[in-house]
C-alpha cells in the first residue's frame, strides 16, 4: 500500500475536520437523552453536569475516514481485512464503553470485554504474523499481547480525568507513532494513527478546559484497544530487543504512570485499584497548587518528552538505543517517586 505525503495530510485533515464537526452534534443528543457525567462521586473533579458521547464522535470519524479512504484509494479484500483487523476490537470495545457510560456498567463486565479484546487482537496478529516484536514462543507472545491490550485500555480510561488530558497525550502518542512508522515504512500503521491523531485533535477542540464534553468509556476504551494494538503492531526496526520492547511503553509511558501511581496508592489503602478516587497525576499536580490548565499542558509535555526518546531510539545511531531507554528509564522512575510521595488524597 503506498500512500502519498498528500493523502497523508487528506487523512489527517478530514478526520480532524469530521470529528470537529460531529462533537457538537453528539453533544446535542447527549443532552437532549440525558446521558451526562453527573458529578456524584467523591472522585468526580467537575462541578456541572457534563455530556458524554464524544467517544461515539471519534470512533464514527475514524471508521468513516479509514474506510472511506480505502473506497475511494484501494478497496481490496487483504486491505479491508487490515483496517479492520485493528480497528474491530477496538470499536467493540467502544461500543461496550457506550453500553457503560449509558447504564454504568460494573467493572467485571468491562474486564472480561477487555480480555476477550487482547484475546481477538493477540490471535490476528500472531496468526498473520502481524506482530511488530515477537519474542519466538507463541504462548509468550499470546500472553504479552493480551496484557497490553487489558493494561493499555484501562491506562487511558483510567487517565481520562481533566479535561483534555487523555484525549491530548493519545493525539501525541498517535503522531509520534506515525513518525516511527514512516521511518519504517510501515503506512497502515502510519495512516491509521494519523486518522487517529487528526480525530483526537478535532475532539479536543471541545474536550479542552473547561470541556463541553467527555468523550466517556466509549472513547478512552476505543482509544485504549486502537493504540495498544497499533503499537505492538510496530515493528519499529532497532537492533535490540531491549529497544524494540520499549518503543511501545515509552509511547504510552505517561499513561502507564498515571495507572501505575493510582493502583499502587489504592493497594497501600486497601481499597479496590477499579474504585475511583483522586489519587492520579492531574489531582495531585492540583493539590500542590498547580491550575487546571497548566496541569493539563504539564502532562502533555511529559508526553512528549517520552514520545520523543521513542523517536531518538529509531532515528539515530543503535549504538545509542540503550542510552536514551536508560535516560527515559531514569525520568520515568524519578516522576514515579515523585508522585507515589504526594498525598494521595
Amino acid at each position: 500500500m503506498i500512500i502519498t505525503q498528500l493523502q497523508y495530510f487528506l487523512l489527517f485533515v478530514t478526520s480532524y475536520a469530521l470529528v470537529g464537526v460531529l462533537t457538537p452534534v453528539m453533544r446535542k443528543i447527549a443532552l437532549s437523552k440525558d446521558i451526562l457525567d453527573r458529578p456524584n462521586s467523591a472522585h468526580k473533579s467537575h462541578s456541572q453536569p457534563t455530556p458524554y458521547l464524544g467517544g461515539v464522535a471519534i470512533i464514527l470519524g475514524v471508521v468513516t475516514i479509514t474506510y472511506g479512504s480505502l473506497l475511494i484509494s484501494d478497496l481490496s479484500f487483504k486491505n479491508f481485512w487490515l483496517a479492520t483487523s485493528i480497528l474491530g476490537p477496538a470499536v467493540a470495545m467502544g461500543l461496550i464503553g457506550l453500553w457503560d457510560d449509558v447504564k454504568q456498567l460494573p467493572p467485571l463486565p468491562r474486564f472480561i470485554g477487555q480480555t476477550i479484546a487482547g484475546v481477538v487482537v493477540a490471535i490476528v496478529l500472531i496468526s498473520s504474523d502481524n506482530l511488530g516484536n515477537p519474542t519466538g514462543s507463541t504462548p509468550l507472545d499470546i500472553f504479552i499481547s493480551i496484557v497490553w491490550v487489558v493494561g493499555i485500555c484501562n491506562s487511558i480510561n483510567f487517565f481520562d480525568n481533566l479535561d483534555g488530558g487523555a484525549t491530548g497525550t493519545s493525539a501525541i502518542s498517535a503522531i509520534a507513532l506515525t513518525f516511527i512508522a514512516l521511518n519504517g515504512d510501515q503506512s497502515l500503521i502510519a495512516s491509521l494513527s494519523l486518522v487517529l491523531a487528526g480525530a483526537t485533535l478535532g475532539f479536543l477542540i471541545w474536550n479542552r478546559s473547561p470541556a463541553k464534553i467527555y468523550m466517556g468509556d466509549a472513547g478512552a476504551l476505543f482509544l485504549g484497544v486502537l493504540l495498544a494494538t497499533l503499537t505492538i503492531r510496530l515493528n519499529p526496526g532497532t537492533n535490540s530487543i531491549i529497544a524494540s520492547f520499549s518503543i511501545p511503553v515509552l509511547l504510552l509511558a505517561v499513561p502507564i504512570l498515571d495507572t501505575s501511581v493510582a493502583v499502587i496508592s489504592r493497594l497501600r489503602r486497601k481499597t479496590s485499584p477499579f474504585q475511583g478516587g483522586k489519587d492520579h497525576l492531574s489531582h495531585r499536580l492540583i493539590r500542590a497548587g498547580v491550575s487546571r490548565k497548566l496541569t493539563v499542558i504539564i502532562l502533555w509535555l511529559f508526553s512528549i518528552i517520552f514520545s520523543l526518546f521513542a523517536i531518538w531510539v529509531v532515528s539515530f545511531d543503535s549504538s545509542y538505543e540503550l542510552l536514551w531507554i536508560l535516560l527515559a528509564s531514569l525520568l520515568w522512575v524519578a516522576l514515579f517517586i515523585r508522585f507515589i510521595a504526594t498525598p494521595d488524597e
